[in-house]
């Protein structure tokens, strides 16, 4: 990719979120993200370039020398800061205006600074023998797996129904979504088979913002609210038939609608307990037994068999739980620990501004309590090593908030799960560190199918957005204890279940005539 070569019509619009905007090329698999901001400030840009260029380094330097330590770097791909030609990033804004979502126009792109963060596309994998069939990749939003446990926790619902669940209340009560999700975290990160089988089918049945499916770069699959290319169950099995030919579950040589969305989801469990190399020991869930169940999950424990709970210790449920589980305080417990470390910014200003101070000032003033970077050794060390009992001071505060916000990343990154066909006389699979030969979830002839982890959205949490946060959580646990888990009047009942509706079309075919 020559950047003084830039082209707007080589580049597409691809999707983005509440900071940046992402094109893809259309050629090769790559993305550019570039920043937004509040469309009144498009004639007067926030900041300056230098700014623009040092946020996107954080985010670089957050992604691979912290966040990757923690995850694992085989599953990371924190990119490079890129300078464009300010003429091509003022043509591609034009260019993908039209293309961009009405609720999401209260954001301009970046025009002035010309900084970007150029990635690979990860719905887009670089095959290594072309094949008819495009790659598919699933993206999953898997959210916080775990119950708090901390003593600074007020409202005892907390350790007994997952933020995501009552998250769902909140938000359907607001009018963000018109129906709520099914879907439990804590059904996800079980690391038993029939939990997390019926935690990704409750994902399709009612994706939002968790769930989205691109086959050959392209999104087919995904929230009706949020896309209108978004495709219905037909369509969704129309696409996926081919990559599942080979199932058990066959009447007169047609693979039954039940069979490709089962086999579909038991790829991305297979792919979700799978590591990056050798085989991870299984690590039996620590968190206790009332910990590991959300009282909200619609799962029946009773299916639950002895011994079935835990993950592989190199898979990326694991990977990513234990780094969420860093916030040992929940946002109750870590709110005081933020305002001793306001205060000291307020008391010593110059701590603020000296986060960028340049190389020749001493260590201990540049990088004192880091809390909007430098993203470094130093401060993974500051976490990592964070005493256990608070002694009062302002280190051990900022280590906790470091630690939280970290956590909070974690909470909100995504899994992006690459499966890429291949021909029958394949004997292995070399490039990707990740891959595995999907040949166990089959009973004959199985399809030659390789599979890709990797986590993404990985950016570092203001230190300042604390304060929000412990709001909004206030306002979601209030929201649900006043309505008693109940759904609000006007909203729309779950679905009935697309699982429901693909076994009623198998039953049609078994009278089919012929």
């Amino acid at each position: 990719m020559e950047l003084d070569k830039m082209d707007e019509n080589d580049w597409k619009y691809h999707g983005e979120g509440n900071k940046s905007l992402v094109v893809s090329h259309v050629q090769l698999s790559r993305v550019l993200r570039l920043l937004k901001y509040p469309a009144e400030d498009s004639e007067n840009p926030p900041q300056t370039v230098e700014q623009a260029f040092r946020q996107i380094q954080n985010i670089v330097d957050f992604s691979s020398n912290v966040m990757s330590s923690l995850l694992g770097d085989k599953f990371i791909h924190s990119g490079e800061v890129v300078k464009l030609p300010l003429e091509f990033v003022r043509q591609l804004s034009i260019k993908v205006q039209h293309q961009r979502p009405a609720w999401r126009c209260d954001k301009v792109m970046d025009i002035y600074s010309g900084c970007a963060l150029c990635l690979p596309n990860l719905t887009s994998p670089v095959l290594h023998q072309p094949t008819h069939t495009p790659p598919l990749c699933i993206e999953i939003k898997p959210k916080c797996g775990f119950l708090p446990s901390s003593k600074h926790v007020s409202k005892d619902i907390k350790t007994k129904v997952c933020r995501f669940c009552m998250h769902q209340h909140y938000k359907v009560a607001n009018g963000k979504w018109k129906r709520p999700s099914l879907y439990c975290p804590l059904d996800l990160f079980s690391g038993n088979r029939q939990r997390m089988h019926f935690a990704i089918r409750h994902l399709i049945e009612e994706p939002q913002n968790n769930f989205k499916i691109f086959k050959g770069g392209q999104c087919i699959y995904s929230s009706k609210e949020v896309s209108d290319d978004s495709m219905d169950l037909n369509c969704l099995l129309h696409h996926l038939r081919p990559y599942f030919l080979y199932g058990n579950n066959r009447i007169n040589s047609h693979v039954t609608s039940k069979a490709v969305l089962n086999d579909f989801i038991t790829v991305l469990v297979n792919a979700l307990l799978s590591g990056g190399g050798g085989d991870g020991e299984v690590v039996t869930d620590s968190r206790g037994e009332g910990r590991s169940f959300c009282e909200a999950s619609l799962f029946n424990k009773e299916r639950i068999r002895p011994g079935s709970q835990g993950l592989p210790s190199d898979s990326v449920l694991f990977r990513i739980l234990q780094t969420q589980m860093l916030d040992t305080l929940d946002v109750e417990g870590l709110y005081p620990l933020y305002r001793r470390v306001e205060q000291h910014l307020q008391d010593f200003p110059k701590e603020r501004d000296t986060v960028w101070s340049p190389a020749s000032l001493p260590a201990c003033v540049r990088t004192r309590l880091q809390m909007e970077g430098p993203y470094n050794e130093a401060f993974l060390e500051k976490l990592q090593k964070c005493p256990t009992e608070d002694d009062g001071s302002v280190e051990y505060a900022a280590a906790k908030v470091h630690q939280y916000r970290v956590a909070m990343t974690a909470k909100d990154c995504s899994i992006m799960v690459a499966l890429v066909p291949g021909s029958e006389e394949e004997e292995d699979d070399e490039g990707i560190p990740t891959q595995r030969r999907l040949r166990d979830f089959l009973s004959s002839r199985p399809p030659a199918l390789s599979y890709s982890v990797s986590i993404l959205d990985l950016d570092p949490k203001p230190f300042d957005s604390i304060p929000s946060q412990l709001r909004l959580d206030q306002k979601i646990v209030s929201c649900y204890l006043r309505t008693g888990g109940a759904l609000p009047k006007g909203s729309l009942p779950p679905h009935s279940g697309i699982f429901t509706a693909a076994e009623r079309e198998d039953c049609t075919l078994l009278f089919h005539p012929m």
